[in-house]
């Protein structure tokens, strides 16, 4: 078993879609949060957020990103300290790399005692040099994420927690 020490950043929960339709039309206004905890909830997600319960998105209802890829990518295309938020995922993690997230495909695995299965890799879209800067959509590819789903529910709350391998 391995265990890493973590950092929970951003707990991000938004009710709809913000990046629908052309990205040159601008994104659409809606409420999102950035939470202290949120409500993991097995096989549908995190309640309150737009995948929650959606047959579509059960091996996807939750995305991890690691804060270090977004950092990577900004210092590529000459941006300052990127806004977490803007990229959408669920989990902003510290502590680990884009690869060691990726690295997470197919695999279970437990983030704050709450069960996981890795799924596919949340690839970026053009959205990305609307709402960071042009050259961003490039810039994280390999370093958009990984798209999970619960096995477990529990609470998962930001600050330093553990992320186990089985």
């Amino acid at each position: 078993m391995e265990v890493l020490e973590v950092e929970v950043v951003h707990l991000v929960v938004s009710p709809a879609h913000a990046y629908e339709g052309r990205p040159a039309d601008g994104p659409t206004e809606v409420a999102t949060s950035d939470l202290e905890e949120v409500e993991v909830v097995a096989g549908k997600g995190v309640r309150g957020d737009r995948f929650f319960a959606r047959r579509a998105h059960s091996t996807s209802a939750v995305t991890l990103i690691a804060l270090e890829g977004l950092r990577d990518m900004a210092r590529e295309i000459g941006l300052g300290e990127p806004d977490p938020l803007l990229a959408r995922r669920t989990v902003v993690l510290g502590g680990v790399s884009a690869a060691q997230v990726h690295a997470l495909a197919g695999r279970e695995f437990a983030l704050g005692g709450i069960g996981f299965r890795g799924g596919r890799p949340a690839s970026p879209c053009a959205w990305m040099d609307v709402v960071y800067a042009p050259g961003a959509f490039r810039a994280m590819r390999g370093r958009g994420g990984l798209r999970c789903a619960p096995t477990t529910s529990g609470v998962l709350r930001r600050g330093t927690t553990t992320l186990t391998l089985p």
